[in-house]
């Protein structure tokens, strides 16, 4: 029997966040596979270019964070679906 995964805690969306479009999905031999779309991509490496040359102001560091719990919900959810797939072939 498969062991439950604890879920990651995703607190709230950043603002920034757009509300259509901002998850896509592919496939990878077979498996679905859920990412941030290009846009959202693209936002987050904005941020981390600034973070590089400047300080982050508070309200970025928060929106940052945000996508962090994001990227690791997405990431939990790669994997079970993964797994899942894997355990029935």
């Amino acid at each position: 029997m498969m062991q439950p995964y604890p879920l990651p805690n995703v607190k709230k969306l950043p603002k920034s966040m757009p509300n259509d479009g901002s998850i896509s999905m592919i496939l990878e031999e077979g498996v679905p596979v859920f990412r941030a779309s290009s846009q959202v991509q693209e936002r987050i490496q904005k941020l981390l270019t600034h973070q590089l040359e400047n300080e982050l102001t508070s309200e970025e560091v928060e929106e940052l964070d945000r996508y962090e719990e994001i990227d690791d919900y997405l990431s939990h959810l790669n994997r079970v679906v993964r797994n899942l797939v894997k355990s029935q072939k």
